[in-house]
């Protein structure tokens, strides 16, 4: 009977060798976005953004994540490098809302309940459900652009794609922290208000810039997570 015992608490204990290994924290940093108004530079922070991450541990490897983030972007064709930018002169302000469910990948063993000092580098993807609004052009494209204004044009609730690298480290036995930036690839081209035929269903004169690609926003940024949960059995050896 006993060693029925012993092989039923062996099992368990394998079972849940990497569960119960939570992380929750605050995350802070800098937004920005790459368009067809403004500065086209791929990582270049000139916004805030914040928010929460929460992190499931599911082995030494992998990791479960969800996180909530607000952030505000803007674009000035004034600050581009792109003479036919400054001449036309967009600006917009944004304002994204974003949830995200993915998995992180670690390209070292994450062990939060070792004793030992914990680093590594990182990689995240999964599905981001964001809102933000859509633009549209006061007047049409085409005449006397530089005198024109980009107005709110309604709500754009839209699905990204986020791709993330990172590096995080532990600082106690409690606390870990790390950097990452993260693009985020999605399904519109109206962040910006360049395709406002997105929200009308038909190409129209109010469309500019290109509309073969979509628009991007960037998070780059640092968080800091408590570790909490019971230690498993693998743990306790």
């Amino acid at each position: 009977m006993r060693y029925t015992v012993v092989m039923v608490l062996l099992f368990f204990c394998g079972n849940q060798a990497y569960s119960q290994n939570f992380e929750i924290g605050p995350f802070a940093g800098g937004a920005n976005y790459v368009g067809d108004v403004g500065n086209s530079t791929y990582i270049n922070p000139n916004t805030t953004v914040f928010g929460g991450i929460f992190k499931w541990n599911r082995s030494h490897r992998h990791t479960l994540r969800f996180s909530v983030m607000y952030a505000e972007i803007k674009a000035d064709d004034a600050k581009s490098h792109d003479t036919r930018r400054q001449q036309r002169g967009y600006s917009f302000v944004n304002n994204i809302t974003e949830a995200s469910l993915g998995l992180e990948f670690t390209f070292w063993d994450w062990d939060l309940h070792s004793d030992k000092y914990q680093a590594t580098p990182y990689l995240y993807t999964g599905i981001n459900y964001y809102f933000a609004n859509h633009f549209m052009l006061r007047n049409n494209a085409y005449t006397n652009p530089a005198n024109n204004e980009l107005l709110e044009a309604g709500n754009n609730w839209e699905f990204s794609i986020p791709m993330v690298f990172g590096y995080k480290q532990t600082l106690n036995s409690f606390l870990a922290a790390g950097v990452e930036i993260g693009a985020r690839y999605t399904f519109t081209d109206n962040l910006d208000g360049s395709q406002p035929s997105e929200v009308d269903g038909s190409y129209g004169s109010k469309d500019f810039g290109n509309s073969n690609t979509t628009d991007w926003y960037i998070f780059t940024g640092v968080y800091l997570t408590l570790n909490f949960g019971p230690k498993s059995c693998y743990n306790e050896y």
